[in-house]
C-alpha cells in the first residue's frame, strides 16, 4: 500500500454495516480500496448475517471486520464501529453504496474549507440509473417529516455543494468529537431516521451540515431491506414521531406537534393507502408505546442544546408543498 503523505495516521474512520448483503459489501470495499485519498482505515461490521462468510476484506491493513451474534441494527452497529475510534472523522457508508475515487478526498477537503461544519453529505447517484439522483441530503420539516431530497432528479454534473438539515448516513461524515459528544446514534431506532436524529443533535449542539457535490457515491437504495415488504415504512413512522418528541426544543415544539398531526392525516389519506396505511398505523402505537423512554432521553438532550431556536428553525423547512416535490 503506498501513501503519499508521511503522516499515515488515518484521517477518517470509514463504517460499513453488514446484514445479509456481502455481495454489496465486497463490491463496497474494493470501491473504497481505489480511493484516492489514503489516510483512512474502514471497519467492517457485520450484524450476524448468513452469508459472513462471504464478505472479502481487501489483502490491505486499513480495513478490520467485527463479527456480531445477533443484528443489533443499523444504529447501534455504527455505534460499535465508531468505538475507539482516533482518527478526527467518522464515516458512514452503506454497503450499497459504491464511492468514486475521489470520494472522501472530497469530504476531507470540504471539512478543511468548512473548519466550522461537523457534518458533510454525499452526492448520491441510482446505481441502477446514474442519470438519476438518488438524494443529495436529508431534509426535515418543521411538521416532524423527513425525507431524503433530490430523489429521481436528473444528475447533472458538476453537483452543486450547499447546506442540508443533515446527511444521508448512507455516505456522511461526522466530526468524531461531536458525534462522541451527543452519544452517537440512538440505538432505540434500529434503523430508518437514525441519521436525522443524530443531525438534529449535533445540530442542537452548534454543528452545521453541507452537501458536498464533488463527493459521489452510487447508491442501490434500500437494497437489504426493500425485500422485507413495509419494515422501512414501519421504522420510519416510528422513528419520525421520536425524532419530533426528543429534538424539538420548548415551546417551538407546541407549534409543530398539531402541525405533525395534521401532516400525517394527510398523509394517510393522500398517500398511504391499504397495507401500508395499516402500517403507519402499527409505527404510530409502536412511537406511543416507547414515547416514555424518548422523553426521558429528551431531558438530556435539551439540556446540552446551546443553538437558538431561531438558527434551528432556518435549517428546516416550513412549507408543507415540499413533502409533494421531495425538495
Amino acid at each position: 500500500m503506498k501513501i503519499n503523505n508521511c503522516d499515515t495516521r488515518p484521517l477518517a474512520r470509514v463504517i460499513v454495516v453488514s446484514y445479509n448483503s456481502a455481495a454489496y459489501v465486497n463490491r463496497c470495499l474494493a470501491a473504497l480500496a481505489l480511493q484516492t485519498e489514503e489516510r483512512f482505515e474502514t471497519v467492517v461490521v457485520d450484524n450476524a448475517s448468513r452469508d459472513a462468510d462471504a464478505i472479502q476484506l481487501p489483502d490491505d491493513p486499513r480495513f478490520s471486520l467485527i463479527r456480531l451474534s445477533e443484528n443489533t441494527g443499523f444504529a447501534a452497529a455504527n455505534n460499535t464501529g465508531a468505538r475507539g475510534a482516533e482518527a478526527p472523522w467518522i464515516v458512514t457508508l452503506n454497503p450499497d453504496a459504491f464511492a468514486e475515487p475521489g470520494w472522501l478526498r472530497a469530504l476531507l477537503d470540504a471539512a478543511a474549507t468548512y473548519p466550522d461544519v461537523a457534518m458533510f453529505g454525499s452526492t448520491q447517484l441510482s446505481a441502477d440509473d446514474p442519470t438519476r439522483l438518488d438524494g443529495v441530503g436529508d431534509r426535515y420539516a418543521g411538521f416532524g417529516v423527513f425525507w431524503r431530497g433530490g430523489v429521481g432528479r436528473p444528475a447533472l454534473r458538476p453537483f452543486a455543494d450547499g447546506e442540508t438539515f443533515s446527511p444521508c448516513a448512507a455516505a456522511a461524515m461526522y466530526r468524531r468529537d461531536l458525534f462522541e459528544r451527543v452519544g452517537g446514534f440512538d440505538e432505540a431506532f434500529f434503523c430508518y431516521g437514525e441519521d436525522v436524529d443524530l443531525g438534529f443533535r449535533i445540530r442542537l449542539v452548534g454543528g452545521g451540515c453541507r452537501q458536498v457535490g464533488a463527493a459521489v457515491v452510487h447508491h442501490v437504495g434500500s437494497g437489504i431491506t426493500k425485500e422485507y415488504g413495509d419494515f422501512s415504512l414501519f421504522h420510519t413512522v416510528r422513528n419520525g414521531l421520536w425524532i419530533l418528541a426528543k429534538n424539538m426544543p420548548f415551546p417551538l415544539i407546541l407549534a409543530s406537534a398539531p402541525l405533525y398531526v395534521l401532516a400525517t392525516t394527510y398523509l394517510l389519506l393522500f398517500r398511504w393507502r391499504g397495507e401500508s396505511a395499516r402500517t403507519v398505523r402499527r409505527g404510530l402505537r409502536a412511537a406511543l408505546s416507547g414515547l416514555g423512554g424518548v422523553l426521558r432521553r429528551r431531558r438530556v438532550v435539551q439540556a446540552g442544546r446551546c443553538v437558538s431556536q431561531r438558527a434551528l428553525m432556518a435549517a428546516m423547512i416550513w412549507d408543507p408543498r415540499a413533502i409533494r416535490r421531495g425538495d
